[in-house]
């Protein structure tokens, strides 16, 4: 990776089968359970369309200046292994990045890789100054992990 691009990504091991943990991140319908964004904004407005889930679904998101505003496809969906999302930010700034969740079965369990690639812009770099893209989009990928584990492990 250069200089003009960012990855951020986070591991954790839940306590359920792969198919359980592909199904709550191949769904958007899902996301509301788990996602660490979802309660920046409880009148956070929603949109779904596309497929019902996996490749081809899209969620679109509009909220407060925490939430912000934009939307996400699945763009490939390997059951019950891999979910790869087109990420678009409108607002608070304009974005174009990838996160990816590999789902590795471990006996009962699942390793859960969460990453997300994209180009820096003026925002990443002035992100430097606050600790990093890493730092920020990290926190918020550690306490989604959380939340996907808990609800996974409740399934």
């Amino acid at each position: 990776m250069g200089e003009s691009t960012f990855t951020v990504s986070r591991s954790t091991t839940i306590g359920a089968p792969p198919s359980t943990v592909y199904e709550l991140l191949s769904n958007f319908h899902n996301w509301p359970n788990w996602s660490p964004w979802e309660e920046l904004d409880p009148n956070m407005e929603r949109e779904f369309s596309g497929a019902e889930a996996g490749e081809g679904a899209e969620y679109a998101w509009s909220g407060n200046k925490k939430a912000g505003k934009g939307r996400m496809k699945i763009i490939e969906a390997v059951t019950p292994s891999k979910v790869r999302i087109a990420l678009s930010f409108e607002k608070p700034f304009k974005s174009e990045n990838t996160t990816s969740f590999t789902i590795t079965g471990q006996g009962s369990n699942s390793e859960v890789n969460w990453t997300m690639k994209g180009p820096k812009s003026i925002f990443s770099r002035v992100m430097v100054l606050f600790g990093g893209m890493d730092k920020m989009i990290g926190k918020d990928f550690e306490k989604g992990l959380a939340n996907l584990k808990r609800e996974a492990e409740r399934l």
